[in-house]
């Protein structure tokens, strides 16, 4: 049976045509992947379905049914529930109160919080998701409040879920729970469409495809007769490669040192960095490599140790005082820690530089000359500068705070997570950047849980363990079966066992 079927769906914005007669098809009680690079319409195709788009031409059917309009509400009593990519909950409320937000249950025309707690505890209990009800959202990690964005669609009651980028914030344990509460309701006749840019996640959990590129239909079919290679190249286009960027070259001399520097969620680091050297750091969720570079940059304060940039000791500074040591980071979570939804493109390229030059004064026309610079270099698509960043596709606004660090003119980068909801094609773009300012002089530090990304472009990989940098890889010997060794500490467990 068809749960959904969309027919010929065409949108515009501003004259310029994003979906040109795109046609999807979705069965009942499947998980459907809706695949493509960051501005293909995948988005914009989604928005249509959830109400938040009106098509300029074209028909849905959810149960064989033409639904005619829709907006917001309309599509939620059709039973489409949308997760969004980048996470929409209010912080300064508790987590009963941004599932009930909207649909309070009264008593005597009093709020009943009580049952309402009751009522999510029960829901997170059933899911296996370890979160309080009455606990404030400000207060969660970031895989949890993703988990609660899920939760909170569940609680709709929803028969078809819109799931855009969901496992982006989470651990991989995280992430095999929400594909078995995905298995289960799948069970029970509810249908998903799943947009992720992760191959291994899609043809773990997905059923059926389609691909969309540049605002056109490409490909559909069943997961299981096709391959990640084909798909890919399908995602792309002609010309695509699949290739290791990477290169051997002459580093300089050290640039970065941790000597028994301990903070947050990490302790006893003990590392060298040489100029023109790029560093992958990775382990499991919570193991230390992120906490550990929001600490050097100055987002938290270290309790022992220190940590020495191009030979200043720059412990416990602040983050000001980091910067102009010439250090930028890109944080992990965009929404949060790195987009300013209400200034334009350009204005969010030079918020960081703003605090580093020594004459402070904007001037317009000098800086968009350095955006389209930066534009052309990183690729970033984008009608007008003076145009929201919010406006632009993840992978788009991941590429404008990329430039908004380099225009600092850092030497060192740290970047955390910086290929979060970035399409195959983007990342190729980044790892490109990557090596290219190695080969400038410039130092890299870059966080990722994905092991292949390490592979395309970093001199080493230190694999982090329980806060503690368990083991150091050379390039020629990083492999994932390898860092995951080190990553669970199993590499323990084999020695123990050859004893």
């Amino acid at each position: 049976m068809i749960k959904l079927e969309m027919i010929k769906i065409n949108k515009s914005f501003f004259g310029v045509q994003v979906l040109h007669n795109v046609s999807l098809k979705v069965k009942k009680g499947t998980v459907h992947a809706l695949i493509g690079e960051n501005g293909a319409g995948k988005s914009t195709l989604m928005n249509v379905l959830g109400g938040v788009h009106q098509p300029d031409s074209g028909v849905i059917k959810i149960d064989g049914k033409e639904t005619g309009t829709l907006n917001v509400n309309a599509s939620e009593k059709l039973g489409v529930a949308f997760v969004h990519q980048e996470i929409n909950l209010f912080n300064d409320l508790k987590v009963y109160e941004n599932i009930f937000i909207n649909k309070e249950i009264t008593k005597f025309g009093c709020i009943n919080a009580k049952k309402m707690i009751e009522m999510s505890n029960n829901l997170f209990k059933q899911l296996g998701v370890d979160i309080d009800a009455n606990e404030l959202v400000a207060n969660l990690s970031t895989g949890k409040k993703q988990l609660l964005e899920i939760s909170k669609a569940l609680f709709a009651n929803a028969d078809l879920f819109i799931l855009d980028e969901p496992t982006t914030a989470l651990s991989n344990e995280e992430i095999n729970h929400f594909f078995n509460i995905i298995n289960n309701l799948k069970k029970q006749g509810k249908t998903f469409i799943f947009i992720s840019h992760k191959m291994p996640e899609i043809f773990k959990l997905c059923d059926e495809y389609t691909v969309l590129r540049n605002g056109y239909y490409i490909s559909s079919g069943k997961i299981s007769d096709t391959t990640p290679e084909q798909v890919t190249k399908d995602i792309v286009g002609p010309g695509y490669e699949n290739v290791d960027f990477y290169k051997p070259r002459k580093l300089g001399d050290v640039v970065l040192e941790f000597a028994h520097y301990n903070g947050p969620g990490f302790h006893d680091i003990n590392l060298k960095i040489r100029r023109g050297e790029i560093v992958g750091f990775t382990g499991l969720q919570g193991a230390g490599s992120s906490e550990l570079m929001q600490t050097m940059f100055g987002v938290n304060h270290s309790n022992g140790g220190d940590v020495i940039a191009l030979g200043k000791t720059i412990t416990n500074d602040s983050i000001k005082n980091v910067m102009r040591h010439k250090v930028g980071m890109v944080p992990s979570n965009r929404k949060e820690n790195s987009v300013f939804e209400s200034l334009s493109i350009l204005d969010n390229t030079s918020v960081a530089s703003n605090n580093v030059e020594k004459n402070p004064f904007f001037s317009p026309g000098k800086e968009t000359k350095l955006y389209q610079i930066y534009k052309k270099q990183l690729n970033i698509k984008a009608l007008s500068c003076n145009d929201l960043l919010v406006s632009l596709s993840g992978g788009n606004q991941q590429k404008v705070i990329i430039g908004r660090w380099l225009k600092t003119n850092a030497d060192i980068l740290l970047l955390d997570n910086p290929t979060q909801g970035i399409d195959v094609g983007a990342k190729a773009e980044i790892y490109k950047l990557l090596l290219e300012l190695a080969n400038q002089g410039k130092t890299i530090i870059f966080n990722t849980l994905e092991v292949p990304e390490i592979m395309k472009c970093a001199d080493r990989c230190c694999v982090f363990y329980h806060g503690t940098i368990e083991k150091i890889l050379k390039h020629d010997e990083i492999t994932e079966e390898k860092v995951m060794l080190y990553a669970t500490n199993a590499n323990k467990t084999e020695v123990e066992a050859n004893v």
